[in-house]
């Protein structure tokens, strides 16, 4: 989904999804649950008062994998 898809779908300006992807934005409670909506999974799944891991590695490795 893109940036402008899911902007329209939670109604707010594709910028701000930006501001809140980079961390520069914090969402009030209500736009946090549309979000988690708009991908039909939990509000914890996508928000974390901790940083996530990275999915991957700055070579593009996986980092599940057991290499």
């Amino acid at each position: 989904m893109s940036r402008q898809e899911l902007a329209k779908k939670v109604e707010v300006n594709y910028q701000t999804i930006g501001f809140i992807e980079r961390g520069d934005y914090v969402p009030s409670l209500e736009l946090a649950f549309k979000i988690a909506a708009a991908f039909n999974t939990s509000l914890t799944t996508i928000f974390s008062d901790k940083p996530f891991k990275p999915l991957f590695s700055e070579q593009g490795e996986d980092h599940d994998k057991n290499n």
